[in-house]
């Protein structure tokens, strides 16, 4: 009866499935996690490169109005495929020279993690501007997040950093 028991062999690939497919299935939500992170990071990139060319070319200056909502929307209509617009923060800066925007204090948050300076400042025709985009990406796989994430709230925080100087355009009609 003993021998019967041991050569049976019924039931084990269940058994080795089981054993083999909880860390497969957290291995494929991770990598589907970090496919979302890095498209989202991208996305950063990309929209607030292409909102910053309107900067340099001295169209959101000379459209005047509402030049942060203009801006904010130029972000926003690239990124929000993935990322939701109200999380984006962004800092617009005027400064002297592209040496500054090196000596330029880092980016503070406050205890929630929004950016506590959200300056907009596009400066005019042939000034030196940094832009900067932050992003907190809320990691929602549990096991990725003490990876992966680096704040204090368990999000990644994905900040894009632009400096170029705006083109030498006439202000004025």
């Amino acid at each position: 009866m003993v021998r019967q028991y041991l050569k049976n062999k019924d039931g084990v690939a269940a058994i080795e499935f089981a054993l083999v497919a909880t860390p497969f299935v957290f291995m494929i939500i991770g990598i589907i996690e970090m496919a979302l992170m890095f498209t989202s990071q991208s996305l950063l990139e990309a929209s607030t490169t292409t909102a910053a060319r309107q900067i340099r070319t001295g169209q959101i200056q000379q459209a005047g109005g509402d030049m942060q909502g203009t801006f904010r929307t130029l972000v926003c209509d690239f990124a929000d495929v993935l990322i939701p617009c109200d999380s984006i923060q962004f800092q617009v800066v005027n400064i002297d020279s592209f040496q500054d925007a090196e000596d330029f204090p880092p980016p503070t948050f406050d205890e929630d993690g929004n950016l506590e300076d959200q300056t907009f400042d596009p400066g005019g025709a042939s000034d030196i501007v940094m832009i900067r985009a932050v992003y907190r990406y809320p990691i929602v796989t549990p096991l990725m997040a003490p990876v992966l994430n680096n704040d204090s709230n368990g999000n990644r925080l994905m900040m894009s950093t632009i400096v170029l100087q705006t083109e030498p355009y006439e202000f004025g009609g």
